[in-house]
């Protein structure tokens, strides 16, 4: 169980220091085209001590393709927040109306 300092530690080496990640892909069942997107940034605090994993995401995406809300549906919470904020920065095709889009970073150390 990480301490309050730890944590704090954990977070802000969040902000200042990063890696970038290679690896995000819309699940299987995706009714739109990603248009644009980033990567999120790799906690370097968590990377260099090889903690990775998946991060499930759930973005609801109006009908101009822009992401609206993403809401978290499993991962580390620390990955999971700089998953969450590369998501909201990407772009969708437009339709007809808003959807839903099941989103799966992989965080992987090595």
């Amino acid at each position: 169980m990480l301490s309050l300092a730890s944590l704090a530690l954990l977070v802000f080496c969040l902000a200042l220091a990063s890696v970038p990640l290679a690896q995000a892909q819309s699940d299987g069942h995706s009714s739109r085209r990603v248009m644009r997107n980033a990567n999120p940034d790799y906690p370097a605090v968590l990377k260099s001590k090889g903690i990775g994993g998946t991060v499930r995401l759930n973005a609801m995406v109006l009908a101009n393709g822009t992401v609206a809300n993403v809401q978290i549906l499993g991962g580390n919470p620390i990955l999971a927040a700089s998953a969450v904020n590369a998501l909201m920065k990407w772009k969708y095709a437009r339709a007809a109306s808003a959807s839903n889009e099941l989103v799966t970073f992989e965080f992987n150390p090595h």
